[in-house]
């Protein structure tokens, strides 16, 4: 191990530790934390330190200063120098952060270090933070280790905004070794597994996050604008319903009864619709016990929101509206890059009834299909696959799905879906075969689905009979009857738009993040043996 010493944190020619040396680092620093214990110097013992700034903050403090000295010295130098010297308390701050990297020179020393919001450089001297703090925290201090710095900020003759020192604390001893700093960390799965790591060694991880964060808050104040109310449903349910998905199983042993966990949020937002509430949203986890790919994880955050006397129609303008305002607000513009593709949110969404795209880009017009056999007879001569059980309706979205979706980059709302896939869905007037529903389309992904929804209990009770029945011939994802949904139906529901929105797939979407494991702070993956 000549390679490992007590001041550096990895090679830097290194792009992968070994175990072996993973564990000699390990050694070391756990001496060093040994040492500092012996000397009365448990950074553990710390309990807190009084941050008066971040260095984001106390950057743009020190520029704001710096100008305004600047234009009172009006070109003379020595007297801005005199006046930046005069205004030092203005521009004395405490901050903390993780060191991420440290360049020494005898009795000084350059770190950087990184908090939240940006990185800053540490100018540290021997002589002014003192020889007993300099040797501890800095001399034998590691790249990792948490630290509180007071002192003032200026400007080094290289022109970079740092932070000279007056004291050094050490918050917290880091024991294993960051990523080598060049290289970072770039093995997925071991970023996924060990996000923590992934944070610190990736700004742009942090960065997604952030906006993860902000996306989601911009979505609330939105909502919360137009008198919509936040709400909460429960997530362990008798019936998972709502959705055509199959559900996570589990037994509740106080009860005595086994119970499933929530695949959608629809049936109990309803029942608020029911009870008067009017205008109500609930964002929160869903599970699916569906597989893992770059679009879907089993466990998920949706959005959904439900609004009295309104239909699909109104749920189109909602929601074209509030992607417009997001993309504004959190990317600065309506147009977004995401792959090679730039997305404009500015212009009014395009619209096709599901039929219209269909004939469109498969040449086949399901108006003019009179019957389920017929529809079948059109799906074997054009190497779609369906199963017995499927219907006119069925082949049409199976249509839908080989020959459309791939074609859907630029926002468009695909209307009008047929009744078979759609159980909780008003029909159309006038057209029995469809419903009020749309999607909306962006990138080809589904990034919404919504209904003018079905309040008349008759029709949904003959819904959830063929859901039975498809249920009964192998659709795992079909929805079984809810008697006590039917029931607040049958107090009265009023007319009612309602949407879905998967969040996960829209912060892919504003960050040009690739797969939904870039946006999920934990992703679920196969546990290590």
């Amino acid at each position: 191990m000549s390679d490992v010493n007590e001041n550096t944190a990895v090679p830097e020619e290194a792009e992968e530790l070994t175990q072996e040396e993973v564990n000699e680092y390990k050694r070391i620093r756990m001496e060093k934390l040994a040492a500092l214990q012996a000397e009365g110097a448990d950074p553990f013992e710390i309990t807190k330190f009084d941050v008066t700034s971040s260095n984001a903050d106390a950057k743009a403090k020190y520029e704001a200063v710096e100008a305004e000295c600047r234009a009172e010295a009006g070109g003379d130098e020595e007297k801005f120098n005199e006046l930046i010297e005069a205004r030092r308390d203005e521009c004395r701050v405490s901050v903390a952060g993780r060191v991420m990297s440290k360049r020494m020179m005898g009795k000084a020393s350059f770190m950087d270090m990184r908090d939240k919001t940006d990185k800053v450089q540490l100018y540290v001297r021997m002589n002014e933070v003192g020889k007993e703090s300099f040797d501890r925290y800095v001399k034998k201090g590691d790249i990792g280790d948490i630290v509180g710095v007071t002192g003032f900020v200026f400007r080094t003759r290289m022109g970079e905004i740092s932070l000279h020192a007056e004291s050094v604390t050490l918050l917290s001893k880091n024991l294993l070794p960051l990523p080598e700093k060049w290289h970072g960390l770039k093995d997925t799965d071991t970023r996924y597994r060990q996000r923590y790591t992934d944070l610190i060694c990736n700004t742009e991880v942090k960065d997604t996050f952030i906006k993860r964060s902000r996306i989601i808050s911009t979505i609330r104040r939105y909502l919360d604008d137009r008198g919509f109310m936040e709400v909460e449903t429960p997530m362990l349910v008798s019936n998972a319903g709502g959705a055509a998905a199959r559900p996570f199983e589990t037994h509740y042993n106080a009860l005595d009864e086994d119970v499933k966990l929530r695949i959608s949020l629809e049936l109990y937002l309803k029942r608020l619709i029911v009870g008067g509430l009017e205008r109500v949203y609930e964002i929160g986890r869903v599970f699916r016990n569906e597989g893992v790919d770059t679009r879907h994880n089993p466990e998920f955050t949706l959005m959904e929101l439900y609004q009295a006397y309104t239909d699909y129609e109104g749920m189109m303008r909602l929601t074209e509206d509030m992607f417009r305002h997001l993309a504004q607000t959190v990317c600065g513009s309506t147009v977004i890059p995401y792959g090679e593709h730039e997305i404009d949110l500015g212009k009014p969404f395009a619209r096709m009834t599901m039929t219209e795209a269909v004939k469109k880009y498969s040449g086949v017009d399901f108006d003019a299909i009179p019957d389920t056999e017929a529809a079948k007879a059109i799906a074997k001569e054009k190497h779609v696959e369906f199963e017995d059980r499927h219907k006119k309706g069925d082949i049409l979205n199976l249509f839908f799905e080989e020959f459309v979706e791939e074609h859907l980059i630029q926002p468009t709302f695909i209307t009008d879906h047929p009744i078979e896939i759609s159980p909780l869905t008003k029909k159309k007037p006038g057209d029995p075969e469809h419903v009020e529903r749309f999607e909306l389309f962006i990138n080809t992904w589904e990034m919404c689905n919504a209904y003018s929804e079905l309040n008349d209990p008759i029709d949904q009770r003959e819904r959830f009979k063929a859901q039975e029945e498809a249920l009964s011939q192998g659709d795992e994802e079909a929805n079984r009857t809810d008697e006590d949904f039917l029931r607040a139906l049958e107090i009265g529901m009023p007319p009612t738009g309602g949407i879905g929105y998967g969040i996960d797939r829209l912060v892919m979407l504003l960050t040009n993040s690739p797969a939904i494991r870039d946006v999920l702070l934990f992703p679920t993956m196969k546990s290590i043996d």
